[in-house]
C-alpha cells in the first residue's frame, strides 16, 4: 500500500502555504518598497540552504466532505539555514497575512523557533514586520472574549539573550510585541523610511491627541538616536549584510569561543602619523575612528550604535585575526565625557563582550561624566555607576590605552583596577581626580582670596601644577605601567590579542544579558 495520496495532499498544502497573503496583498507589499518574507530569507541565507519548519501551519477551512476550501498560512515563517556556511535559525514575519499579527498558529511557531535557537545553540535572526502580538481589537469579536495580557514563551527570549547571538531586523512597521522582539536582541537594524517601531502606532496615538505619521512617531532617525535600535540602513539587502557582518565576530553560542580569522594584516604595521594624532592643545579635537582603524586589522572595524551615546564609540574588530570588542572615546561629542546615554551604551556593549567571550580593547579619552543641570536631571551618576559595576563584573581579558584624558569617576571606569589588566598610555596622557582648570578655584580658594591679584595668583598656581602633570611623573611611581610610542600601539595590541586568546573560557556568563 502506498502513501502517495497523503504525500500529494502534503504538497498541495505546502503550495497553499507558499501563496502567503495572496497576489493582491503581495503586490501591495512590494509596491510599498518591501520584499516578501520568502525573498528576504533567500537573500539573507546562503543559496539553497533554508530548511523551513512548519510549512503547512495555518488556518484551514474544510467543506462538508472534509476537503480543503481555503487556507490562511501562518504569518511567521521559521527554519534553519546557513550564512557564510554557518548554521543559523531564522524567524520571518509575513506582513501580507493579517499584518503580521498573532494568529494562524504564530504563537506556537514563535515559541518553537526561540526554543530551536536556544536548544541547538545557534544564532537567531528575527525578520520583524508587524505587530506579532495578539492581533487587532477585531480579535475581541472573532474570539468572543478578551484576555489578560501575557507573553507566553518570553522566557525563551530572555534565555536566548544569555545563550546565543540574537539579531533583530525591523523591516516594516513594528508595534507592540513586534517592536519588543526587535529590542530584545544583541544587535538591531531599521531600514530608513520603510521601517518604523512603536509601542503603539499612529491611530492609537491619535486617540491621545498626537497626530503623527509613521516616521514622525517611530522612524529610524528616532530610534537610532535614542538607543532603542543600533543602526539604520538604506535597504533590506544592506540590513542582511549588517546582520552577517555582526555574526561573523561571534561564536554560535556561549558554549563556543569566537574564531580567529585568517591573518590578513601585518602585526608589525605602524602608521607614522600616529605620533602627531593628538593635538598638544587639550581643547582641540581629533578623529578617534581613524586611530581605531589604524591599530586594528585593516577593514575589520564594525561599528555599532553610532548615532546614540555618541561620546562613546563601540564596535567589533579583529587584531591579528582575533575578534575583539573595541570601546573608545569620541572627543567630538562632549569632549568624550560620559553622558547617561553613553554610559548605558558602554554597559550594554561590555555585557555583550562578556557574554560571548570577546577581549576588550578600550581607547580612553574620558574627561569625566558630563556636568551641569541637564546631566543631573538625566541621573548621569546612576547610569555611570551601573556601567562601572558592569565593567568590574566583567571577566574577559582587558587592555586599556590611555590616549589623552582620564579624569574622575568616569575615568576610573576605564577598567577594573582591582584585577590584572594590560594598560598603556600615550605621552599625551592627562589624568587626575579633576582637570586642573576645573578644580583650581575650589582647591586654592583661600590662597586666591588672600592675594592682591587673584588672577595672577591663579595663573601662577596653574603653571606650577602644570609642571607636575607630566605622565612620566606618574610612571615614576608605577601608577601607570607603560608609556609607549603611539606608533607601537598595533604591535602591542596584537601581543595582547594573542595573550588573551587562550585565557578565554567558553560557557555561560555569571550574569545574564538584559536588552
Amino acid at each position: 500500500m502506498s502513501w502517495e495520496k497523503e504525500i500529494n495532499e502534503l504538497k498541495h498544502r505546502q503550495e497553499l502555504g507558499r501563496q502567503m497573503g495572496g497576489e493582491e496583498k503581495l503586490a501591495r507589499h512590494i509596491n510599498a518598497g518591501k520584499l516578501p518574507v520568502r525573498e528576504r530569507i533567500d537573500k539573507l541565507l546562503d543559496d539553497g540552504s533554508f530548511h523551513e519548519v512548519g510549512t503547512i501551519t495555518g488556518k484551514v477551512e474544510y467543506d462538508e466532505d472534509g476537503n480543503i476550501k481555503s487556507m490562511q498560512p501562518a504569518n511567521l515563517i521559521t527554519g534553519r539555514g546557513k550564512i557564510n556556511g554557518r548554521n543559523v535559525v531564522v524567524a520571518g514575519d509575513d506582513f501580507t497575512v493579517r499584518g503580521g499579527a498573532n494568529d494562524a498558529g504564530i504563537r506556537e511557531k514563535l515559541t518553537h523557533v526561540e526554543m530551536m535557537a536556544g536548544q541547538l545553540q545557534l544564532p537567531l535572526i528575527r525578520l520583524v514586520d508587524g505587530t506579532g502580538g495578539g492581533g487587532s481589537v477585531k480579535t475581541i469579536e472573532t474570539e468572543g472574549r478578551t484576555y489578560i495580557p501575557a507573553v507566553r514563551g518570553w522566557e525563551h527570549v530572555v534565555e536566548n539573550l544569555s545563550t546565543v547571538p540574537v539579531v533583530g531586523l525591523a523591516l516594516g512597521s513594528t508595534a507592540g510585541l513586534g517592536a519588543a522582539r526587535v529590542a530584545a536582541s544583541h544587535y538591531s537594524v531599521m531600514v530608513k523610511e520603510t521601517s518604523q517601531m512603536f509601542v503603539a502606532g499612529p491611530p492609537v496615538v491619535a486617540r491621545v491627541g498626537e497626530k503623527l505619521d509613521k516616521n514622525e512617531l517611530g522612524g529610524s532617525d528616532i530610534h537610532t538616536t535614542n538607543g532603542a535600535v543600533d543602526d539604520e540602513v538604506r535597504s533590506e539587502e544592506e540590513a542582511f549584510e549588517y546582520a552577517a557582518k555582526f555574526l561573523s565576530y561571534l561564536p554560535n553560542s556561549v558554549h563556543e569561543l569566537p574564531e580567529r580569522n585568517e591573518i590578513t594584516d601585518d602585526p608589525e604595521r605602524s602608521d607614522d602619523w600616529l605620533i602627531e594624532a593628538i593635538p598638544r592643545n587639550p581643547r582641540q579635537v581629533y578623529k578617534m575612528r581613524k586611530i581605531i582603524k589604524s591599530v586594528v586589522d585593516k577593514d575589520s572595524f564594525f561599528e555599532m550604535g553610532k548615532k546614540w551615546g555618541r561620546s562613546v564609540i563601540t564596535g567589533f574588530a579583529r587584531i591579528d585575526g582575533w575578534p575583539v570588542a573595541v570601546m573608545a572615546s569620541d572627543p567630538y561629542h562632549y569632549a568624550g565625557a560620559w553622558t547617561a546615554d553613553a554610559a548605558d551604551k558602554a554597559l550594554r556593549f561590555v555585557d555583550i563582550a562578556e557574554t560571548f567571550h570577546l577581549p576588550v580593547v578600550h581607547l580612553v579619552d574620558i574627561p569625566g561624566f558630563l556636568v551641569g543641570r541637564e546631566a543631573e536631571e538625566q541621573a548621569t551618576i546612576r547610569h555611570g555607576v551601573r556601567t562601572m559595576s558592569g565593567i568590574f563584573q566583567a571577566t574577559v581579558p582587558w587592555c586599556s590605552i590611555i590616549i589623552r584624558k582620564c579624569y574622575g569617576v568616569a575615568g576610573a571606569a576605564h577598567m577594573n583596577a582591582s584585577r590584572f589588566n594590560i594598560r598603556y598610555a600615550w605621552p599625551s596622557g592627562d589624568w587626575g581626580s579633576l582637570p586642573i582648570a576645573g578644580g583650581l578655584e575650589a582647591a586654592y580658594k583661600s590662597d586666591l582670596e588672600a592675594s592682591d591679584d587673584p588672577e595672577a595668583k591663579l595663573k601662577e598656581i596653574e603653571e606650577r601644577l602644570d609642571r607636575l602633570r607630566s605622565p612620566f611623573r606618574t610612571a615614576e611611581r608605577f601608577m601607570v605601567e607603560e608609556i609607549i610610542d603611539p606608533r607601537s600601539t598595533r604591535k602591542l595590541l596584537c601581543e595582547f590579542a594573542n595573550l588573551a586568546a587562550p585565557l578565554r573560557k567558553a560557557g555561560r556568563p555569571s550574569f545574564g544579558v538584559r536588552p
